[in-house]
């Protein structure tokens, strides 16, 4: 099956995160993605990550945060600082619809492969740069990872344990979040200009990704209650500083997170914990002035709760319509109905790790079924078939790969 993007031809020129993650959704959707490697180790994050362990137990040579990042790909090992190198690139660019790159700012000017230069080649490409500042500004020329655009957006100024509070202090998203969020920006624009160049235009255009610029943007809706009030949002450990109760409370035997969205829905909550007279108290009886009187409300509920057992407090609250979860580890999210019902949790055959069990994309189709996906690719797996296809023959990839412009 094509999928949704079987006509598009993608050269993921990038490494590590943000890019090839971008790159991974498009070929999730269908596209045919080739992922271009340095001929000599390849992408950073095969080594990234921790080894991937096979049925033996005993590491397979691949990593977690490749194989997260790489499926449905096709890899080939091409030196870019090479002459010959660069002549190939071209060749690939010349049939690409769209290249995603995340060179430091400037630097593929230096091969001759930036936009201004492949633009004239192919004028019909989409050519989609992910930078950690973006290609202006003061900063435009410093190199960043995830952690660096979590602290500078803000992100870090509201995720942690309050200043009143036993270990206090700012705490790290527990996952590569600036990265990932780049990458969907990078895949809605990349789309986007699709959409633009085959209905408007006739042309591709440059796309310029900056992970700071799209971590403080996807942070807009906090960064908004400074921007309306002037006041700075804070750390708030579980709680949301804008509803409530919305937090992780503990139960007698471990945490619950409540999540209460309305003033319906206190009402009902209220009721099933014992508080009489709670929901018309006019501290608590809109979401406005629970906020601001949340340091009463919260110890009440907090007492109610931790003479309750998690798992029937939380069917309870399914009962009677009271958004309420458990706090799952990975081992607890995989063996819910819930997911194995929506089919997140595949397996794919790895031609070094065997099976490998892995996260599928949630995205469903009503018309399209999502395509049949390849293993994350080993190093210049698929060089010689990527090759032939643009018109090269076997003897001139062999010349090639003796000249150490390709592997």
């Amino acid at each position: 099956m094509p999928g949704c993007l079987g006509h598009v031809k993608v050269l993921d020129f990038s490494r590590v995160f943000a890019g090839p993650w971008a790159a991974q959704m498009l070929a999730d959707f269908g596209a045919d993605v080739i992922k271009v490697e340095h001929v000599k180790g390849g992408d950073d994050v095969r080594r990234m990550g921790v080894p991937h362990l096979g049925a033996d137990g005993e590491p397979t040579g691949e990593t977690s945060s490749f194989l997260a990042m790489n499926r449905g790909k096709r890899s080939v090992g091409l030196d870019l600082k090479h002459p010959e190198g660069q002549a190939v690139a071209r060749r690939l660019i010349a049939g690409a619809d769209v290249l995603i790159e995340n060179f430091k700012t400037g630097n593929l000017a230096r091969f001759g492969l930036d936009y201004k230069a492949v633009a004239r080649i192919n004028p019909r490409l989409v050519y989609c740069s992910i930078t950690g500042f973006g290609q202006t500004g003061p900063m435009a020329h410093l190199p960043g990872y995830d952690p660096i655009f979590q602290a500078m957006s803000g992100l870090m100024s509201i995720t942690g344990i309050p200043e009143d509070e036993p270990g206090a202090g700012p705490a790290l998203v527990g996952y590569s979040i600036s990265d990932i969020t780049a990458g969907q920006y990078a895949v809605s624009a990349i789309l986007a200009a699709l959409n633009h160049r085959d209905a408007v235009s006739g042309e591709g255009q440059f796309i310029d990704i900056a992970l700071l610029d799209t971590q403080i943007h996807a942070a807009s809706h906090m960064a908004m209650n400074y921007l309306s009030s002037g006041k700075l949002p804070r750390r708030n450990g579980t709680a949301s500083q804008i509803t409530c109760p919305w937090q992780a409370f503990d139960c007698a035997d471990r945490p619950i997170m409540i999540a209460i969205g309305n003033d319906t829905q206190f009402a009902r909550f209220a009721d099933y914990l014992g508080l009489d007279g709670v929901a018309e108290d006019p501290r608590f009886a809109t979401n406005l002035v629970r906020v601001t009187n949340a340091d009463v409300l919260v110890p009440m509920i907090a007492a109610r709760l931790a003479t309750k057992q998690a798992d029937a407090c939380y069917a309870e609250l399914e009962q009677i319509g009271i958004p309420a979860g458990p706090l799952n580890s990975f081992e607890d999210v995989f063996a819910m109905e819930q997911v194995q019902a929506r089919g997140l949790l595949k397996t794919l055959e790895h031609p070094n790790a065997g099976p490998v069990r892995y996260v599928a994309n949630p995205v469903r189709f009503s018309k399209v079924a999502a395509p049949e996906t390849r293993h994350p690719p080993l190093h210049a797996e698929q060089t010689e078939d990527v090759l032939r296809e643009i018109g090269l023959s076997a003897g001139e990839v062999a010349a090639l790969r003796a000249a150490g412009a390709v592997s």
